[in-house]
């Protein structure tokens, strides 16, 4: 048992050595990293954005339409057999 208390001090004490994640300079490290990481990216120009914009507003038409298409037929055809 005297083994598990020295362990568990051990422990105790690396833990209070890390800094909390919470501390202001944690804070401005990680900020400082996600700048650095954002400048990284490479962002598609404006008429690419507006072409995978409209892609992705038409197929949210056609498959709703798909959707509300088949929820009617289906609707229709359960009422029909629960007559």
């Amino acid at each position: 048992m005297a083994g598990k208390t020295k362990q568990s001090s051990k422990n105790v004490a690396a833990e209070k050595a890390q800094p909390s994640p919470f501390a202001p300079a944690q804070i401005k490290k990680f900020v400082g990293e996600v700048q650095a990481e954002f400048s990284k990216i490479t962002w598609p120009d404006k008429k690419v954005t507006l072409g995978l914009t409209g892609m992705v507003v038409l197929l949210t038409i056609v498959v709703s339409a798909y959707l509300g298409t088949v929820d009617v037929i289906l609707g229709k055809l359960i009422s029909l057999v629960l007559r």
